[in-house]
């Protein structure tokens, strides 16, 4: 794979299922990805979602590690300023120690929730401002060079965990750049600045302990199917059961019909959540890796972070087989 390539497992519940079966699913991902060759599986920390399962993030990085042998594992992210630091480095270090060689900590400042939520996390509204300092505090601990006198993460792994800074802005890109960390853009559903954060990334990176080189990740919306039409069919059900969370989100209401979710897409009010997908590929596995090979390029990716949107588990499961099978073939002559 000349480009690495990647899992985001949002652990979605779907209608009808239950959060252990959304958490078995999860472990069925990452199996078939790393039967696949994916490099890592990434776990997303949101709140207050009733179709997300992934609040506790490392809780589930654990079960997952538990269930598989190799493939890295890890956050992507967690959302910083929702948490101390120590506890952090004390959660990664323990999985550090318990799964060595394989636990990634993507790090972002986004509140993964709403205001109200928000607030129930004890999380201060200006929290956010401190995300920089917070991500050099919690490197400290776990590289054993606490920032703060007398205080240490226990147990701290023998390694320390790479950190990976998240970002949709050019804030992200320039603390990545500034802290010589690697960066991962949330471009499968924050498309707008991917390219200036990318361009800004690399021209200000400065090498440090964990990198001595520029390297971007970025995020891409996956539906693979054995035939075109199949793969259509399943992006649209899975598009419109995401605007469907996305009108509901928080009340109970009225279930829209197919024709009323396309008809607000394609509405003034839809267009901003219609264009979220905007890097998506579909189709059959060529066609797959024909665009993937062009995103990467065009975003100048090192790696490709795959969310793939099925909505049934076999369906999710066969488009991380093909995407993984193309990805991996030797080039047509």
């Amino acid at each position: 794979m000349p480009t690495a390539l990647s899992l985001l497992d949002l652990a979605p519940i779907a209608a009808g299922q239950t959060a252990r079966d959304s958490l078995q699913a999860s472990v069925a991902l990452a199996r078939a990805a790393e039967s696949a060759g994916y490099q890592r599986v990434w776990y997303a920390e949101h709140h207050n979602m009733a179709t997300i399962a992934s609040s506790a993030t490392s809780v589930v990085i654990g079960h997952v590690a538990a269930h598989t042998s190799s493939i890295r594992l890890g956050a992507g992210g967690i959302m910083l300023p929702n948490h101390s630091p120590l506890v952090i480095a004390e959660q990664f270090g323990t999985l550090e120690t318990l799964f060595p060689g394989r636990i990634d900590l993507g790090l972002g400042r986004a509140p993964g929730s709403d205001q109200v939520t928000m607030r129930a996390l004890r999380r201060d509204h200006l929290s956010a401002d401190t995300f920089p300092q917070d991500v050099l505090e919690l490197q400290g601990y776990l590289a054993g060079r606490s920032v703060i006198p007398g205080v240490q993460a226990v147990p701290r792994a023998e390694q320390p965990v790479p950190l990976y800074i998240l970002g949709s802005s050019l804030f992200g890109a320039q603390l990545a750049a500034r802290l010589g960390l690697p960066y991962a853009f949330a471009s499968h559903f924050a498309p707008e600045a991917l390219h200036q954060a990318v361009r800004v990334y690399r021209e200000t990176f400065t090498p440090s302990r964990q990198l001595a080189e520029p390297y971007v990740i970025v995020g891409v919306n996956v539906v693979a199917a054995d035939t075109h039409d199949e793969a259509v069919a399943q992006m649209r059900s899975a598009y419109r059961a995401r605007t469907r969370a996305f009108i509901s989100r928080g009340t109970v209401g009225r279930n829209y019909t197919d024709a009323e979710i396309d008809a607000f897409l394609a509405s003034p009010n839809g267009q901003n959540l219609a264009s979220m997908t905007r890097y998506t590929a579909v189709g059959t596995p060529e066609e797959v890796r024909d665009y993937l090979e062009d995103f990467a390029a065009t975003a100048h990716a090192d790696e490709l972070i795959t969310a793939h949107h099925a909505q049934s588990l076999p369906d999710r499961l066969r488009s991380v087989e093909l995407t993984g099978a193309v990805m991996a073939a030797p080039a047509a002559a």
